[in-house]
């Protein structure tokens, strides 16, 4: 009930929820008896009891809400490429800054501190399917195998080069899960098989690939595909490469699924603003994940 209250009332520390909930206590006690917490009680809970619980009620509260009302999270918003009838998956991470000097566990850079929480989102119900927080020291790659664990054949999932992991993307191909990620600037690779001539309006090129240094051929030995593109952003054409391993695919749909892999991006943005990712009320790790998993169950109630 804490935790909901400086939600609500866009509380800014321990003592704008204690004092806030002290003045309501006459209301608050309608709610199974519950009584305002102390400062240090509220304090030593957000230190010691287990993030964990955020999470399984996260999915307790999803099962509760698809119980009631089947149709919950099946309507698609209007981002979504509506000619694809699997499922499609977008992949990315947002940066969450804090204060360096009063959480050192999370320290990246110098005088910089910030915890970054990772996401599988579903483009079909626009909600989040799997989340990782982590900090921000380590690449994006470590945590890709994780966030794809359960996609199963035939699905679809669209990242950045910030998750290009070759032997990762081998693995998700054996397993049947059709990916597409932008190439890197420096991926070394040799043309095998060009589908088209010229360039055919906003597709510039489309090849079918194999990749040249040792390490990425042992990793990623099959063909892969590569589509060079014009694509629009911010009202500008960008050239951009693309790759992936459906080879049945027109061009221009694997540089759309990308184009659709940004939506994401406005998720994030949604819940840093609406559901105020950005002040806490502890400042271990543990308190920085439950009050981030518990905004992102209170994600799923608001949409």
């Amino acid at each position: 009930m804490a935790l909901l209250y400086a939600q609500l009332s866009h509380a800014i520390g321990l003592n704008n929820v204690c004092d806030g909930l002290r003045m309501h206590k006459g209301k608050l006690s309608t709610i199974r008896g519950a009584t305002p917490p102390a400062r240090n009680t509220l304090s030593h809970a957000n230190k010691i009891r287990s993030a964990k619980m955020a999470e399984e009620l996260f999915w307790e509260v999803l099962e509760h809400l698809t119980t009631i009302c089947p149709s919950f999270g099946s309507k698609t918003y209007k981002g979504f490429p509506r000619r694809f009838k699997r499922i499609i998956h977008a992949l990315d991470s947002s940066t969450i800054q804090l204060i360096a000097h009063c959480m050192d566990w999370a320290k990246h850079r110098r005088r910089k501190a910030a915890a970054r929480l990772h996401m599988r989102l579903d483009l079909q119900s626009f909600l989040p399917k799997f989340a990782i927080i982590d900090t921000a020291k380590h690449n994006d790659n470590r945590r890709a195998r994780e966030l794809c664990a359960d996609i199963g054949a035939g699905e679809i999932v669209l990242f950045d080069k910030a998750y290009v992991d070759f032997e990762h993307l081998f693995d998700l191909d054996a397993r049947g899960v059709f990916w597409v990620t932008r190439a890197k600037d420096n991926l070394q690779y040799r043309c095998v098989k060009r589908r088209i001539k010229r360039p055919q309006g906003r597709m510039l090129r489309d090849d079918d690939i194999v990749l040249t240094t040792p390490a990425t051929r042992r990793h990623y030995p099959k063909r892969l595909r590569l589509v060079r593109a014009l694509v629009e952003r911010d009202s500008q054409d960008v050239e951009m490469v693309f790759t992936t391993t459906n080879f049945a695919w027109a061009p221009s749909t694997t540089a759309d699924l990308y184009k659709h892999r940004w939506s994401i991006e406005a998720f994030f943005k949604q819940i840093k603003q609406t559901l105020r990712l950005c002040d806490f009320l502890g400042h271990s790790r543990n308190a920085i994940q439950v009050l981030i998993r518990n905004r992102l169950r209170r994600s799923h109630e608001a949409f």
